[in-house]
């Protein structure tokens, strides 16, 4: 049997990207673009549901967007509305019955639901459920929204989903589609990002504004914290069911989960990035010839750097796009073979240069060292590691696939151990009062970064043991 193994990938993955559009007759093909255009927000499985407004139709699988959907698979999603979603999972297993969008059918009729984010508080609603008799289709925290919603009698469709988010407490940037209707919800903090647009009179509801670009469409702003949108035949209409919190934005959407030509949170993610580099260059200047960004999570702030600092920006590492998550290993060991089926080091610009290495984050540190490595291999006579983001000491619980805190090398070491573990000449991080300078935010009356500070702005009820034993059982 030929043995397969992971790539080695030491980065936080967002969980998942929402396309949906009403009152367009193109609306599947649209949607399986939009995915497209989202594809970096989630790699594990992808789905569209559609409606002509009499029933819904489902395709989704596990793989790429292009690998799930053809043109037959398209052709068998008619209507004028549809929703869509790309998934990395943080909360569930790796498995076709955790793809979404979700669909169920119960008193109140058909339904999907697709979703960005993490309940805190999914695994307690779950017990109670099930005592209550409900039985789940999957492992995946959305269920339980679907669940709550199918016990709910209220009549008004917008009043139901509203009672039945009433009860979790998380992070949620939902789509529902019934139907008659595509629905929109933002938790009241903010956490995910999600974006109205318009084209041709038919409106759509995205994770990003890239998704729009990509067909076209116009942006018309963000959905609110705490908005609940109905689009249906009478047009848009918003609703505030939720008590009003202060925003608490994903900070690391700017620092590397979010495309860079993206506007998120209403500010450009590229914009971001070069501020972060330009405030880690005067921070942590270094004495040296070239920056050099690991590819891609380094680039911006790799070019702010450079700008700052006078230095001359250098391609020294390139990667390979053309990548998945699963490769065949070679049946004899080659050295640090996950990180260089991804990127290969460029001797002819490394070689007796002093380095200055730009990337977004240190998780495990296990990919830094062998990455560090690599550019001493190709000659470099020095090597000094900037990370464009303060150290990460915590898990994250609103939507992104993080390691336990025991396996964050900066939950337990200090920077110049962290150094002396990966190898470099020197380290040193952006500081999180320059990290929320750079993203406009100098009080951090906006962002949510309590990864590096430890500040959980929705706290994890003590039960919630459950969400953990999903992680682990998805890294196994």
């Amino acid at each position: 049997m030929t043995q397969r193994a992971r790539i080695d990938d030491d980065h936080f993955h967002d969980e998942c990207g929402l396309f949906g559009i009403h009152g367009h007759p193109d609306a599947a093909r649209l949607t399986y673009l939009g995915l497209y255009a989202l594809q970096h927000r989630g790699q594990e499985s992808a789905g569209i549901v559609a409606s002509d407004g009499e029933r819904l139709r489902v395709e989704k699988g596990m793989g790429l967007v292009n690998d799930v959907f053809d043109d037959e698979k398209l052709d068998g999603l008619p209507g004028d509305r549809a929703i869509g979603h790309v998934r990395y999972s943080t909360a569930g297993d790796t498995v076709a019955a955790n793809a979404q969008p979700i669909v169920i059918d119960c008193h109140r009729g058909p339904i999907a639901l697709c979703h960005n984010g993490n309940l805190v508080n999914a695994g307690i609603l779950r017990q109670e459920l099930e005592a209550a008799g409900s039985i789940f289709q999957s492992t995946s925290d959305t269920e339980v929204i679907l669940h709550l919603y199918a016990r709910n009698h209220r009549e008004r469709l917008e009043d139901a989903i509203a009672a039945s988010l009433s009860k979790v407490r998380g992070a949620f940037s939902l789509l529902f589609l019934t139907p008659e209707a595509l629905v929109a919800a933002r938790d009241p903090w903010g956490f995910r990002p999600l974006v109205i647009g318009r084209l041709e009179g038919a409106t759509i509801v995205c994770s990003e504004t890239c998704a729009l670009d990509l067909i076209d469409a116009e942006y018309v702003r963000d959905v609110e914290p705490g908005e609940l949108v109905v689009v249906d035949r009478n047009g848009l209409r918003s609703f505030r069911p939720f008590p009003a919190e202060e925003p608490r934005q994903c900070v690391f959407e700017h620092i590397y989960f979010a495309r860079p030509d993206s506007l998120v949170f209403g500010r450009n993610v590229l914009a971001s990035r070069l501020t972060l580099g330009r405030q880690l260059a005067r921070e942590a200047p270094a004495d040296a010839d070239i920056v050099v960004p690991v590819p891609d999570s380094g680039m911006g702030a790799a070019m702010g750097y450079a700008e700052e600092s006078g230095l001359p920006f250098q391609w020294g590492l390139i990667r390979n796009h053309y990548v998945g998550r699963t490769f065949i290993e070679p049946k004899q060991s080659i050295r640090s073979f996950g990180v260089k089926i991804k990127l290969n080091a460029v001797r002819s610009v490394l070689e007796g240069k002093r380095v200055v290495l730009i990337d977004d984050s240190i998780v495990r540190g296990t990919t830094s060292r062998k990455i560090v490595g690599m550019v001493r291999e190709a000659g470099a006579r020095e090597v000094h590691m900037r990370i464009s983001s303060p150290p990460t000491t915590g898990p994250c619980h609103y939507g992104i696939d993080t390691p336990l805190r025991s396996e964050l090398i900066a939950s337990k070491h200090e920077v110049e151990e962290i150094r002396t573990s990966i190898g470099a000449d020197s380290l040193a991080y952006l500081s999180h009062e320059g990290l929320l300078r750079a993203v406009d935010d100098p009080r951090g009356r906006r962002h949510c970064t309590a990864c590096f500070s430890g500040r959980y702005p929705v706290p994890v009820p003590q039960a919630e043991d459950w969400q953990l034993s999903l992680f682990e059982k998805v890294r196994g």
